[in-house]
């Protein structure tokens, strides 16, 4: 999928802290399936803003996909890649 010249790309939240697996995980998920789709990968050290740590302290790694419900664990694949295509398809 191409994205057209000056198009921004989908950025995708991922909610995470230091130490924690599930979250190492979700993000080699993630740099998998951004060979198969265009998206910005933005992580988020929820330990480093106060508001986040009170929101997603018992929660991470959540993920964040602009116009689709936050994901919560567990996480897989299949999920991930769906809530994916339904962003960028929603974005085109």
């Amino acid at each position: 999928m191409a994205a057209s010249e000056g198009a921004t790309l989908l950025a995708v939240t991922l909610y995470t802290k230091p130490g924690c697996g599930l979250c190492d995980e979700l993000r080699h998920l993630l740099l998998e399936l951004q060979r198969e789709f265009r998206f910005n990968l933005v992580e988020r050290n929820i330990s480093a803003d106060a508001s986040e740590l009170a929101v997603y302290r018992y929660l991470i790694p959540v993920l964040s996909i602009p116009g689709v419900q936050e994901l919560y664990p567990p996480h897989n694949a299949e999920t991930v890649r769906q809530a994916l295509v339904g962003a960028l398809q929603a974005a085109r």
